[in-house]
């Protein structure tokens, strides 16, 4: 008798084929109407009613994945070299003590997932974001793909410690990838644990989080799992191992496809494969280009180079370094993703580097926009077999003005956070002068020339046709935050966190809700302020 996959896969389990697979949630719901256009028969692909209390009422997959890609031959998980798959099916390893749900994002879980914010009340709920159980016909997989690592070809990556759940499509008909990150080993993970510490997670599920609503595109952050389970790690490979708490984000995007996706499969020749991966991501990601056009492969190229410089000069509107911009963390959707030894500058300095991995300042935040050509070098490096010469030489020709295309996002991003409309040659001028300034006005006005400056930046907005203080106030207080996650700030939150104390966490994610607004709570707290002595020696690293 056939057995549709989502049914055979459950069927399996019960028989204890998948005795390492946690027990699925909610095996006897019912399913949620399915969109116009969606197969019915498939979980994942319903809308549910807004405000749903009830996992059981709501509708996760990932059959669509594994509809179109070939996953992994191989069921056991155990680390190897994989070949010919996206995709590992590969089933998140519960913790074995005590968990505790200690954040979530109201906003994510009723605006994206359709999800009651009293949902984070039940057990279900719980289990669900903590990898102990996964939604009854969702298949949870691994990902696949390679990267240069500093500058040099690393190999074979993947999800070593994330398990992709599920797509949600929400009543807005917005595709969501759901993650959890921490989650256990998969045939990626290396010489890895397949965890995530706490200190790691409680700052990748603020910054993503902050980064939002910024305005920045990233990746969104759900949940904030701790557990008591033991997890060792040597922070800045010093040889001091230490005793950590694992933890688990339930992370959210629109496609977790990442250069390093596209870069795994030329090296291994895998090239039908790379061509059924690219014409998925532009089918669903890049409405306006035809499928049907033999230049489509030319046109996305040409949007990420677009994009991906939009994405690092918003970076530096905010003073975000990322801290690890291989390109297994750049998105093909140019959205922020992988927050690890992220920093925010506390004053200009383009030699800042957040990762103290990071020996050879490789990506220090003066460097990122050419991380970004790097980047997408590679990812040119990766599309050319499917390139005829032609193509070839125009998309070289793109990649040629990326320069450009970044300088004059950059350009016009600080020239609205100046209040300046309009073009002038003196522009750059302002712009450049301010940068090289230190905490804000508090050490401007002591600077020798800054008398010269404010006379030229006045004269300058006599220019602003139309324009009144006023207006242009009301316009730079939209584009100008008051509150950015600092490292102090996260640090601070973290060693609370550590102690059980999450109120600092939670105070954050408040905060930055709301970064372009004077609050009390954060004037009280000292966020707008100068860096507190003891932080003038904190560390980040790329351990996690």
């Amino acid at each position: 008798m056939w057995w549709p996959p989502w049914l055979a896969a459950c069927l399996a389990w019960a028989a204890g084929a998948g005795a390492e697979s946690p027990a699925p949630l909610c095996a006897s719901r019912g399913l949620c109407p399915a969109p116009p256009g969606a197969n019915a028969s498939e979980p994942g692909t319903g809308q549910c009613p807004r405000g749903a209390t009830d996992l059981c009422a709501w509708a996760l997959s990932s059959q669509s994945l594994r509809d179109i890609f070939p996953v992994d031959v191989i069921q056991e998980n155990y680390v190897r070299n994989v070949r010919n798959c996206i995709f590992s099916v590969v089933y998140p390893t519960p913790f074995k003590s005590r968990i505790r749900l200690v954040a979530v994002s109201k906003e994510v879980l009723e605006n994206i997932l359709d999800l009651d914010i009293s949902v984070q009340g039940t057990s279900d709920f719980l289990q669900f974001v903590s990898g102990g159980k996964v939604i009854f016909g969702s298949v949870p997989l691994a990902h696949r793909y390679g990267g240069h690592q500093f500058g040099s070809w690393a190999g074979q990556l993947g999800d070593g410690r994330a398990h992709l759940i599920g797509i949600y499509t929400n009543r807005n008909g917005e595709r969501w990838e759901l993650q959890l990150k921490g989650s256990g080993k998969t045939p990626y993970s290396r010489n890895g644990d397949g965890r995530a510490v706490l200190r790691s997670s409680v700052r990748e599920f603020l910054c993503s989080e902050a980064m939002h609503y910024l305005g920045i595109p990233t990746s969104r952050a759900a949940s904030l799992i701790v557990s008591d389970d033991d997890v060792w790690r040597d922070q800045f490979y010093d040889g001091n191992i230490r005793k950590e708490r694992g933890a688990i984000v339930l992370r959210l995007a629109k496609s977790w496809f990442r250069i390093g996706s596209l870069e795994i499969l030329a090296h291994a020749g895998e090239l039908d494969l790379q061509r059924r991966l690219l014409d998925f991501i532009i089918q669903e990601h890049f409405p306006s280009i035809a499928m049907g056009d033999s230049n489509r492969y030319l046109e996305f190229f040409s949007t990420v180079v677009s994009e991906t410089a939009d994405l690092i000069a918003l970076w530096m509107s905010v003073g975000f370094a990322h801290g690890v911009c291989n390109t297994d963390n750049f998105s093909l959707v140019s959205i922020t993703i992988d927050y690890g030894p992220f920093g925010f500058m506390d004053s200009y300095d383009p030699n800042f580097v957040p990762n103290t991995s990071d020996d050879e300042r490789r990506y220090k935040i003066g460097n990122q926009a050419n991380v970004g050509l790097f980047n997408l070098s590679k990812l040119l490096q990766a599309l050319k077999p499917l390139l005829d010469p032609r193509q070839k030489q125009l998309a070289s020709q793109i990649l040629d003005g990326y320069g450009e295309r970044y300088y004059s996002r950059f350009t016009e991003l600080f020239k609205t956070k100046l209040g300046l409309l309009g073009e002038n040659e003196d522009d750059n001028y302002l712009i450049a002068f301010l940068l090289k300034e230190f905490w804000a006005l508090q050490d401007l006005g002591k600077h020798k020339l800054f008398s010269e400056w404010v006379s030229m930046y006045l004269l300058r907005l006599t220019r602003n046709e139309g324009d009144s203080d006023t207006k242009r106030r009301t316009r730079m207080t939209t584009v100008n935050p008051r509150y950015i996650l600092r490292n102090w700030m996260a640090e601070s939150a973290v060693q609370k966190a550590k102690l059980n104390d999450f109120s600092e966490v939670h105070l954050l994610q408040q905060i930055l809700q709301r970064p372009f607004q004077r609050q009390q709570a954060a004037e009280n707290a000292g966020y707008s302020l100068r860096p507190p002595p003891w932080a003038r020696d904190l560390k980040v690293s790329c351990s996690s």
